[in-house]
């Protein structure tokens, strides 16, 4: 399967999945840009869907309905079924609680679309106030192979990456992390994100010590990963 990434706004990130002749919008906030390279790509939508529910991913749904024959898959039928099929191949739907109660991600061959649960180089902010649950879900994209690439909900790599020069300066990996940003095409591997990114790193050492030094509780996992996010 293949996907196109489309930029809306400033930092906006909205997807279409496709294989043969069947494709799918996944938070399609440029519905207009999704439609026409459908078009020329020969490519009949057949579903609409998102990530979660926030307006900034869900306003290109009616104009990429009213444009196609595409059926709208809300958040009970992405759980109801747990995948969707496209031309007989399957993309994994992930609930991943945390950011908000009915965020999901989409798994498929080595890519995950993360929406807002998990960002290049930061997680999303926690506007459920389940840190439990949330952790439960960053622990469940964290036993996915290495390799996958992750795409998210918006592009914030260049803020998130001086946020975690600020917080970790001798982090070793950040230069050629920065470096293979690419603003046109923004993903990176699950792999580079562990290596990065304190929110996935909330049982490293040094990561402890960085919170301890600031006076943070940091004992128990929740407790490290609830002062994590008060530095949001």
């Amino acid at each position: 399967m293949k996907i196109r990434q489309f930029r809306y706004g400033a930092d906006n990130l909205g997807y279409l999945v496709y294989t043969g002749s069947t494709a799918m919008a996944i938070d399609g906030v440029a519905p207009e840009e999704i439609l026409s390279f459908a078009e020329s790509q020969n490519l009949q939508l057949a579903y609409v869907t998102n990530t979660h529910s926030h307006m900034d991913h869900t306003t290109g749904n009616q104009a990429l309905l009213n444009g196609s024959d595409a059926k709208l898959l809300d958040f009970a039928a992405l759980l109801e079924t747990g995948q969707v099929n496209i031309d007989g191949n399957p993309v994994r739907v992930m609930h991943t609680p945390g950011h908000t109660r009915d965020s999901v991600c989409f798994w498929f061959e080595n890519i995950l679309i993360s929406g807002d649960t998990l960002f290049n180089g930061k997680v999303g902010r926690c506007f459920t106030g389940d840190f439990p649950g949330f952790l439960a879900s960053i622990k469940q994209i964290l036993e996915l192979p290495p390799e996958i690439l992750v795409y998210a909900g918006h592009d914030y790599v260049e803020e998130y990456v001086a946020f975690i020069r600020s917080m970790e300066p001798d982090n070793p990996y950040l230069d050629a992390y920065l470096k293979q940003y690419d603003p046109n095409h923004v993903c990176a591997t699950l792999a580079d994100e562990r290596r990065v990114d304190p929110f996935l790193r909330f049982n490293d050492e040094k990561i402890i010590d960085i919170l301890k030094a600031r006076g943070l509780p940091a004992d128990s996992e929740l407790e490290r990963w609830e002062s994590l996010m008060s530095l949001m």
